[in-house]
């Protein structure tokens, strides 16, 4: 019986569990990154495989997208939003001290570092949001949207 639940809850209210990794550079500018699939300037991420910890996936996606080496991951905050039917849960996380390697990709076409405070146009609102919390500018919200 258990199983069944679970098999019509997931198919009725199914759940996306990502990460995304705010990446932070001595001088204190933070990394953003522009995607081939969608448009904007926003942190690197994706997303967590069965059975995968959540801060192993951040530097793996980390490393597969920018060639982040080293550096710690710190959680910041667990996030929703609506994606179609289905409901993303993200995880944020402030990652210092890593070296980044970046060599353009199917996914990731392009990187700039920026002032947290004063993101390039074209950032998207909840990215620009999550600098502000990542900052203390303003408090934690639980939606990712903006």
């Amino acid at each position: 019986m258990f199983w069944l639940h679970m098999a019509a809850r997931a198919l009725l209210a199914p759940s996306v569990f990502g990460v995304a990794g705010a990446v932070f550079g001595p001088d204190g500018r933070v990394l953003l990154v522009k995607q081939s699939y969608t448009r904007g300037w926003r942190f690197p991420g994706g997303g967590v495989d069965r059975g995968e910890a959540p801060m192993a996936a951040v530097l793996r996606e980390l490393a597969e997208e920018v060639g982040l080496t080293g550096g710690t991951a710190e959680f910041f905050g667990l996030y929703s939003r609506p994606a179609g039917w289905a409901t993303n849960i993200i995880a944020l996380y402030r990652v210092t001290g890593g070296t980044i390697a970046f060599r353009p990709n199917w996914e990731i076409r392009d990187i700039c570092y920026a002032d947290p405070l004063a993101p390039p146009q074209g950032t998207t609102a909840a990215t620009v949001r999550r600098l502000q919390e990542l900052t203390g500018a303003t408090p934690k919200s639980e939606k990712w949207q903006a």
